[in-house]
């Protein structure tokens, strides 16, 4: 069967997703973005680049998204966001509804509807975006706990559909210099810098490098994994 080489990346209009699209042009694939908003997206006319305008937090609207995509060799679950504005004895229901809809429940519903062509092709390569914050705790905590759950989705779905030469893997990043880091406060980042050997935030497009490598050339027996890209600062 023919190698196909058609990636959907979700949240690529900024930070690590937008990075992870350069280089998937790069690599010669055609690429489809799933975002909420391109108005200062840079690659909307990039004939390789489909954009598709989807609140990810509309859960009943994925399955006609996903006929409105067709069939992909790539995912890359990396939409995510937080709000660290809400404390655990403060967080309203619709709060602690949206983010779990598109930091975990959506990435889980793409990959159930995707993985079907992708069992028929016998290939697939799916990434999602975790956090360290799924590893140690946050304090906006349905953050960390959306984000400890795609964690342990990737291991799951490793185990479903490994037989099918599909690899479901993950990155957990410590904070990454995007846009995601305006809400948390000055002082929370010079924390977290101290405790960086290298004394900085990671950029977009080194976490970009490791979610290609996971997508694309690394070996097939790398499934279930998850990278923690943190600079050897935080040790489990």
């Amino acid at each position: 069967m023919e190698q196909l080489k058609r990636v959907l990346v979700t949240g690529g209009n900024k930070g690590i997703g937008l990075a992870v699209v350069k280089k998937f042009i790069e690599l010669d694939y055609e690429v489809i973005v799933v975002a909420r908003d391109f108005s200062n997206f840079e690659l909307k006319d990039n004939l390789k680049v489909k954009c598709i305008e989807y609140d990810l937090s509309n859960m009943q609207g994925l399955k006609v998204l996903v006929e409105q995509i067709g069939e992909i060799s790539t995912l890359i679950n990396n939409a995510g966001y937080m709000q660290p504005k809400y404390t655990y004895d403060n967080y309203p229901l619709e709060a602690k509804e949206h983010i779990m809809n598109v930091d975990l429940y959506a990435p889980v519903e793409l990959i159930t509807l995707f993985c079907e062509d992708m069992k028929k092709r016998n290939y697939g390569r799916i990434v999602n975006t975790a956090s360290i914050a799924g590893q140690i705790g946050h304090p906006d905590i349905w953050y960390g706990i959306a984000k400890a759950g795609i964690i342990n989705a990737t291991k799951i779905f490793a185990k479903l559909l490994g037989s099918y030469n599909i690899t479901v893997n993950c990155i957990a990043p410590s904070p990454v210099e995007t846009d995601m880091q305006k809400d948390n406060s000055q002082e929370r980042k010079e924390e977290f810098k101290k405790a960086v050997p290298s004394g900085r935030f990671a950029e977009p497009q080194e976490a970009a490098e490791v979610i290609v490598w996971l997508a694309t050339s690394c070996p097939e027996y790398v499934n279930g994994t998850t990278v923690d890209f943190n600079n050897g600062s935080y040790v489990r």
